[in-house]
């Protein structure tokens, strides 16, 4: 009894606590359910790149991914996708023109020298850059949660304001490209880049140039040694990095065709910018195989069918269960409800973003919630037929159902895995959703269920035989009202 008042205890906290959850974080909807735009692109390899390998993709990702952040997108996700494809979504995105023509394009990596009588003018853009940068960043964390609130006049203006804010990144991106001269040093001319690690907490960027590159970077270090000048570093006009020489190279510049770019740099800021330099370095194109969009109108009409098709199958099955199995069933019923809200509070806990094949895949698991009751339900209903006690019963078809419930649960978490590991976009939502309700549902029906049945066996009210198995031959009845 004991042990049953801490389990009690138990759902009790964790039901409070998943309430918690889902009104404090909402649910993140996927494209399919706000709208937006999908793109696929094919990365290729070309003469210099024969192979696209996880290397290459990482860096034409992270290419991606900061030409994403000049959209003024939130929320977007950029996955990879087999060996050589990236799936984008867009949420928001109702230009898939515009998505195409940003995201279509060879990356542009250029070196560019500073110029003379610009250094005023160049820390005065940086500092504005920085701000600006400060400002998208916190513009776009805004609109994430204005989002939420469904709040359209706070969204409109938000977005008014993301868009102002990406017209004046264009704008000092542009005048700080008019302090720099081309030195015909660009990516092609970058073989490698790499983080390195000169301490435990120190770290430095590594740059290996072709022969070619080794002289053109050799001449701009030497123009630039000990005058305070940077050497520009940009991607897609976007300055990455502007480094100065020391004046220890004022004679000859840095020769051999390796550099190397030190700073502040912790760890995971001198890997971006590793990958940002080797995804300019690399001359891939990328190809847009398709282009989907999906109008806010569809999600939202999609989310109201979810619904109602969500609800009236919980309730048909709540009902029968009620119906069929009786005081179980009513028990099941308590057992379900729990179970919906520790999974939609383990959604959003873990974020899951909700698509139409995710909800599929819940919907599913409360299928699976029900069969494992349905297994304990009967397998206890032998077990009475047979003359055993209430509690006997209950304790046995708990016992009997679990390897058959075990066996089921795990089977499908194989599937999900396999589908997860295998699969892309939606195909993913769905198994993860379906494995998490898989997980919960055999903790609602082996704890919560087991639990609530035997508390109830405590009321001598309900220690009544019919409430568990109609129809009970009188034999039996006698044997079940037993109190062992």
């Amino acid at each position: 009894m004991q042990r049953q008042q801490s389990l009690i205890v138990l759902i009790l906290v964790l039901v409070m606590a998943a309430i918690l959850v889902i009104v404090r974080i909402p649910a993140k909807l996927g494209l399919d359910l706000q709208g937006g735009s999908q793109l696929t692109l094919q990365v290729k390899p070309t003469e210099d790149v024969k192979e696209i390998d996880t290397r290459v993709m990482e860096a034409v990702q992270k290419v991606v991914e900061g030409r994403i952040n000049g959209l003024g997108v939130s929320e977007a996700v950029v996955q990879t996708v087999g060996q050589s494809q990236l799936i984008i979504q867009l949420p928001g995105v109702n230009d898939p023109q515009q998505a195409e023509r940003v995201l279509g394009g060879t990356a542009q990596l250029e070196f560019r020298k500073q110029r003379p009588g610009s250094e005023g003018q160049f820390f005065a853009e940086f500092q504005v850059r920085l701000e600006l940068r400060r400002q998208q960043e916190q513009l776009l964390a805004e609109q994430q949660q204005l989002r939420k609130s469904d709040d359209e006049a706070a969204i409109a203006k938000n977005k008014a304001a993301i868009d102002e804010n990406k017209a004046a990144i264009k704008r000092n991106n542009e005048a700080l490209l008019g302090l720099f001269d081309r030195t015909g040093l660009t990516g092609k001319n970058l073989k490698d880049a790499d983080a390195r690690a000169t301490s435990t907490t120190v770290w430095e960027v590594t740059l290996a140039f072709d022969p070619k590159g080794g002289d053109l970077f050799a001449q701009m270090t030497k123009d630039l040694a000990g005058t305070g000048r940077s050497i520009g570093i940009f991607l897609d006009d976007g300055l990455l990095s502007a480094p100065t020489v020391g004046p220890e190279f004022a004679q000859s510049g840095i020769l051999g065709g390796n550099a190397v770019i030190t700073g502040n740099f912790s760890a995971e800021t001198a890997n971006e910018l590793a990958i940002q330099l080797r995804g300019g370095a690399l001359p891939v194109p990328v190809e847009i195989i398709e282009n989907r969009t999906v109008g806010a109108s569809l999600g939202k009409d999609s989310i109201q069918r979810s619904i109602y098709a969500a609800i009236g199958g919980l309730v048909l099955v709540l009902i029968f269960m009620a119906v069929y199995y009786r005081l179980p069933g009513m028990i099941a019923d308590l057992s379900l409800v729990i179970y919906a809200i520790l999974t939609f509070a383990a959604f959003s806990l873990l974020g899951v973003t909700l698509t139409l094949p995710g909800i599929a895949g819940f919907i599913l698991s409360i299928g699976m919630a029900v069969d494992a009751n349905v297994l304990i339900f009967e397998r206890t209903r032998e077990e009475l037929r047979t003359g055993k006690t209430l509690y006997r019963s209950v304790e046995s078809g708990f016992y009997r159902a679990f390897s058959s419930i075990l066996d089921s649960n795990v089977t499908t978490l194989i599937a999900c895995s396999v589908l997860f590991y295998l699969g892309a976009g939606l195909v993913k939502g769905f198994a993860l959703t379906l494995g998490l309700g898989v997980v919960i549902s055999m903790f609602t029906a082996l704890t919560c269920s087991r639990t609530l049945l035997l508390l109830a066996l405590g009321f001598p009210g309900l220690r009544k035989p019919e409430l568990y198995c109609p129809n009970l031959p009188p034999s039996s009845r006698s044997s079940a009202g037993a109190t062992s």
